[in-house]
């Protein structure tokens, strides 16, 4: 009996159009499409007209949803897995996956798209030959430390930020690496697309200004 195939599919993280070619036939031609919100990923496909059975999997799945969508990769499916936006793996749960289908001789095929870190980083203007990416800050403990150690680092940082924490982030960010700069990526590939650029005092107060723009999934650039 055949293994089947685990795709992870990069999807778009605001503008549709944004789908690559491959990844539309990758999800017309899978047995399953694993996502992280059944809701989000039924608008993607119901806008490419593809019909697919889907399975939730998400950060607090637990171990025995794992194991099912193992378990359907044993009996020969091919199996897409997907995040609301963007590519799995980068700030999801979907390295748990892998690393699964991996230890059992699954074979795993990246098929790449959109994500935010490369779109802000496209566009940055600075030597991003070597940065460091930090994912999300810590909500509560560690955030403090977090912010210190941007502080210190050599090379750029990139790094996520959801629109309930940003001022607060930008506070930490004014406080502990003053003398940086910051890129701020707002919207991304969306209607209301912005990129900020300024120091950590100017873009705090660009925010603090402009409260209505506090919306949407943030990437972030510090650098010297």
């Amino acid at each position: 009996m055949n293994i089947g195939i685990l795709y992870i599919v990069a999807t778009p993280i605001g503008n549709l159009g944004d789908m690559t070619f491959r990844a539309i036939e990758t999800l017309k031609n899978a047995d399953l499409v694993a996502c992280e919100d059944t809701r989000q990923t039924v608008i993607l496909l119901n806008h490419y007209r593809i019909k697919k059975t889907l399975i939730s999997y998400f950060q607090h799945s637990k171990i025995s949803k794992i194991e099912k969508l193992i378990s359907e990769l044993k009996d020969g499916k091919k199996i897409a897995l997907v995040t609301d936006a963007g590519t799995p793996g980068i700030s999801d749960p979907g390295n748990k996956l892998v690393y699964e289908a991996v230890k059992n001789n699954i074979k795993v095929v990246p098929i790449p798209g959109a994500a935010a870190l490369t779109a802000l980083a496209s566009v940055s203007g600075i030597d991003l030959s070597r940065f460091i990416f930090l994912g999300f800050p810590p909500h509560k403990k560690g955030r403090e430390t977090f912010f210190k150690e941007i502080s210190a680092l050599k090379y750029p940082a990139i790094y996520y930020e959801s629109p309930y924490r940003v001022i607060k982030n930008l506070e930490l960010l004014e406080k502990f690496a003053p003398n940086k700069n910051i890129i701020l990526g707002r919207e991304l590939t969306k209607m209301f697309e912005e990129i900020v650029r300024g120091t950590t005092e100017e873009v705090l107060k660009y925010f603090m200004d402009n409260p209505s723009k506090i919306k949407g999934e943030f990437v972030i650039i510090i650098y010297k």
